[in-house]
């Protein structure tokens, strides 16, 4: 399972050896993060199929609705696949797709911070279309057949600022670190 180590690297101890090969022991969770990908496959084909074959029945509200759903669940997948993908990279085993055609543009200078912000960016942009959804949902509170209350959207609104506080603070504080070590690179 481990590569053989380049010549002139130095021998591992036995207990060096374990903790560095303990990193497969993520293996299992990607491969899980994929099957859940599949999930979200088969949830995106079951409400497209719902889309189509009730087109004619669906009301505008309705069919955004549904709309903003496989938005969603392509945003959840596309956030699976920078997790998949750049995690593996980052944490267990290079990929090696230097050169290949469909290596995505990101991978290339991907590492634990800049996943980081990656990752708080695409739960931005769910949590948008969640509370859209919610907002379109809620029309008018307080009427009939309404599932939303005024404290209900409000508390919605609130964490989805508190994601966004909380992306800018990634953000910033990986540009202070990257900032730094350049400068301690110069020195």
């Amino acid at each position: 399972m481990s590569n053989p180590a380049p010549l002139g690297a130095p021998k591992l101890g036995p207990l060096s050896t374990l903790i560095f090969a303990s990193r497969w022991l993520q293996l299992p969770l990607y491969l899980g993060l994929i099957i859940a990908q599949c999930a979200y496959v088969f949830l995106f084909l079951k409400e497209l199929l719902h889309l189509v074959t009730d087109i004619t029945t669906l009301g505008e509200q309705q069919m955004m609705l549904i709309v903003l759903g496989l938005i969603d669940v392509v945003m959840i997948s596309n956030l699976l696949v920078m997790v998949i993908v750049g995690g593996y990279e980052t944490f267990v085993s290079r990929l090696n797709l230097q050169g290949h055609p469909d290596q995505p543009e990101w991978l290339s200078h991907v590492n634990a911070s800049v996943l980081k912000v990656k990752l708080a960016m695409a739960i931005i942009g769910i949590s948008s279309i969640h509370l859209l959804k919610t907002f379109i949902e809620a029309g008018s509170l307080g009427s009939p057949g309404s599932n939303y209350t005024t404290e209900g959207v409000m508390w919605q609104t609130i964490i989805h600022m508190a994601f966004i506080v909380s992306a800018i603070g990634i953000a910033w504080t990986d540009k202070l670190m990257s900032h730094a070590a350049a400068a301690s690179k110069k020195h």
